[in-house]
């Protein structure tokens, strides 16, 4: 069978006429000045980012968990991991992509995506293109569309899940009761709308592009790629019937990620000499992951979660002489091993560099 234009083939990258480039002509299209810029503009975010923080903050947080922040970047990073390798699966196609080069493209994207006000939108655009050199663009975004969906809908499920337990097991006042209740249904509509979509098959995207493209308000880009786009979709929805021993694969290995990130903020808490139940460890990821979704804008969440984890540790009635600022150390040291996997990703970014024409090509 005839590879993809774009895809790996006898250790090569082949073009859309199948000719193999040699190894040479890879390295000049890695080392271009897109990628250099690229590179030194994540460095420069990354050392602003510690500088907003405060070195003296960050190295006190290092000091109060000790060695077990060894641990703690190990765990968040097998997070990542898990992530990285639920994407592959979600890949399809031949080539398909490895962990090796899925794992490397996630925490690129996220370094972007945490450093710079963009989130998402640079995030997942690097991903793809990270990844381009062994597979085509468009097989890579349609992997990593599905892998998001699942997790968001994961993500939803989870918000939802501690937000029942916070209102239960805790007392809050009526005005956050109504915030939390708020919070609740906007998690239960948006599962219930994500399964009426993929359920009826429902081209949203590209029916509003069409909608706007009638009325010459879409981009001339976006309406030329409608048909590129409707086979995204049609692969997106029909996922779960080609595949659903490897769509259950994925959300088990979404739900570790989530179970993973609860045993951090349990071990976190422990090595700063207050142990939280399974629970309240439950409920302040629950309220991270909040935090993520609401604040992705916001560059490393540079505040919010500092300030968000002070209130709900005094929230849940944590047993310590100051949970307030128990609440904060912890959003600290979550920050700086989140600098760990950035600068990691920077150094990625710096190592393959980015060619701003590859990048453009459809």
């Amino acid at each position: 069978m005839t590879p993809p234009a774009g895809a790996a083939h006898d250790g090569g990258v082949t073009e859309a006429d199948g000719s193999a480039l040699a190894p040479a002509a890879r390295a000049r299209r890695r080392v271009t000045p897109g990628g250099v810029a690229a590179a030194l503009f994540g460095a420069a975010l990354f050392a602003l980012t510690i500088q907003r923080t405060g070195l003296k903050v960050i190295l006190e947080g290092l000091h109060d968990v000790g060695w077990g922040f060894l641990l703690i970047v190990a765990l968040s990073g097998a997070r990542l991991l898990v992530r990285a390798w639920a994407w592959t699966l979600c890949t399809e196609g031949e080539p398909g992509l490895r962990v090796r080069d899925t794992f490397p493209a996630f925490l690129t994207g996220d370094a972007l995506g945490n450093l710079t006000p963009l989130g998402l939108f640079a995030s997942e655009a690097t991903k793809a293109v990270y990844v381009r050199h062994r597979v085509p663009l468009m097989t890579a975004i349609s992997g990593l569309t599905i892998e998001n969906l699942i997790y968001t809908l994961s993500v939803a499920v989870v918000i939802a899940g501690g937000t029942v337990a916070l209102l239960l097991d805790f007392t809050v006042s009526e005005r956050l009761r109504l915030s939390f209740l708020i919070a609740l249904g906007g998690m239960v509509a948006l599962v219930a709308v994500c399964a009426w979509i993929i359920g009826r098959q429902v081209k949203v995207m590209t029916g509003l592009i069409h909608w706007l493209h009638q009325r010459s308000l879409a981009p001339h880009a976006l309406a030329g790629r409608l048909e590129k786009l409707r086979a995204l979709e049609d692969t997106v929805y029909g996922f779960h019937r080609r595949h659903p021993l490897r769509l259950a694969v994925v959300v088990v290995l979404e739900a570790a990620y989530h179970a993973a990130g609860v045993a951090e903020v349990y071990l976190t808490l422990s090595f700063l000499g207050y142990p939280p139940s399974l629970l309240q460890a439950f409920i302040l990821e629950t309220a991270n992951r909040l935090t993520n979704v609401l604040f992705k804008f916001v560059p490393m969440r540079l505040g919010v979660d500092e300030v968000g984890s002070g209130a709900l540790m005094t929230m849940i009635d944590y047993p310590a002489p100051n949970a307030a600022t128990l609440g904060v150390t912890l959003a600290l040291v979550r920050k700086v091993r989140m600098l760990v996997w950035t600068a990691a990703g920077v150094f990625f970014l710096a190592r393959r560099g980015f060619s701003t024409n590859a990048a453009s090509r459809p």
